[in-house]
């Protein structure tokens, strides 16, 4: 399939420039998923989905979500030499072009499988895995070149990431970092210390406020801002809040409104595409506003990986955006909001690439926006 993307770094980029725009690592899953189920399967009985999607998951919704986007991406990972590994590796780097180089294949070992089933807009899932048969850092070794890297400050330990990112941080890269679920609950605030060697920081306003001891998004995000320089809070329906030292910017954005189906990997699509504009240079309003777009894109459709949207979903909804003669208050305010991306469009080939190009659709099938 022809790799067809807008390239939204176009304009910076040299021939002694890194090889990659993001580097990342995690592990990878094969995720099944059932949706429009009318109600959880109960004891005894079978229940029949309207949907069902097989599609990479766990770190392949970041990069899946990266890629799609423009990024050049790479990716280390293990994969496993059964049908579900041959499935992922050859949909990421076939169908959706990313770097694998640093990823391994194993043939005694066999793929972490997530099966999540929808049911009236909530989620179950069961899952299943062992460990990856070498640890991350011997598939690492030496980073490749990149402008950034993104992280999850719970794979650090004794207050530290893992080396790869010193050294990574050292050849010029930006760290972009984020937090998982505390299974635990019991919010380390010795996990913040890791900030001290990244650039950014993005978690979401549950997360945001435990780490914090904080009330409030808000105040959460002040203190964040104490301990890195761009400070990113995410709050669902209420829109995300963000501060820049680097260019003295605080700004909140709202929500789109949309029929959210599925939140699966919507954080990896907001932080893919917020450090898009941060290598970039865009205004953080821009940032924000751009981020929030991609987000409610993929959130209208199920499944992570399959859902993150590419330029041609992008461009696909502001021109419907665009043509809209709606007089509402709400439809100008998107049109003031958005307005950036006027200048991007002619640049973006109408072959662009979409939503599940490696695995559904060509096209996304889904409404836009309201």
């Amino acid at each position: 399939m022809p790799d067809v993307r807008f390239d939204p770094l176009a304009a910076g980029r040299t021939p002694d420039g890194p090889e990659f725009d993001v580097f990342m690592s995690g592990v990878v899953f094969l995720d099944i998923i059932f949706t429009g189920l009318a109600r959880q399967p109960g004891p005894g009985t079978e229940e029949w989905a309207d949907g069902m999607a097989s599609c990479p998951g766990g770190i392949a919704n970041l990069a899946i979500a990266a890629r799609r986007l423009g990024l050049r991406t790479s990716l280390a990972a293990a994969f496993s030499e059964d049908d579900y590994g041959d499935f992922c590796w050859r949909t990421m780097e076939q169908g959706e072009h990313i770097d694998l180089s640093h990823s391994r294949r194993f043939a005694d070992w066999h793929s972490p499988v997530t099966v999540s089933m929808s049911v009236d807009r909530d989620r179950s899932m069961v899952t299943h895995g062992h460990p990856a048969p070498v640890p991350m850092a011997d598939l690492i070794a030496d980073p490749p070149r990149s402008r950034a890297v993104m992280v999850d400050l719970g794979d650090g330990e004794d207050g530290l990431l893992p080396d790869w990112v010193g050294r990574a941080r050292s050849a010029g890269a930006l760290v972009f970092a984020d937090v998982g679920w505390d299974a635990t609950e019991a919010w380390r605030e010795q996990v913040l210390d890791r900030l001290a060697v990244c650039d950014a920081f993005m978690p979401n306003a549950v997360e945001a406020m435990a780490y914090t001891r904080t009330s409030t998004a808000q105040e959460a995000l002040y203190a964040l801002a104490d301990r890195v320089p761009l400070a990113v809070v995410t709050n669902g329906p209420h829109g995300a809040l963000a501060i820049d030292a680097g260019t003295g910017e605080e700004v909140s954005v709202p929500a789109l409104r949309v029929d959210a189906l599925d939140p699966t990997g919507a954080g990896d699509v907001f932080g893919s595409a917020l450090l898009i504009g941060t290598l970039a240079g865009w205004r953080l309003v821009d940032r924000l506003n751009f981020a929030s777009l991609c987000s409610s894109l993929a959130i209208q459709q199920f499944g992570g990986s399959l859902a993150a949207p590419g330029w041609g979903d992008i461009a696909d909804w502001w021109h419907a955006r665009a043509a809209d003669p709606c007089p509402s208050a709400y439809h100008q305010s998107v049109l003031r909001r958005f307005g950036f991306l006027e200048a991007l469009m002619p640049s973006v080939p109408p072959e662009a690439c979409r939503r599940a190009t490696a695995t559904i659709a060509r096209r996304a099938d889904v409404p836009g926006l309201d």
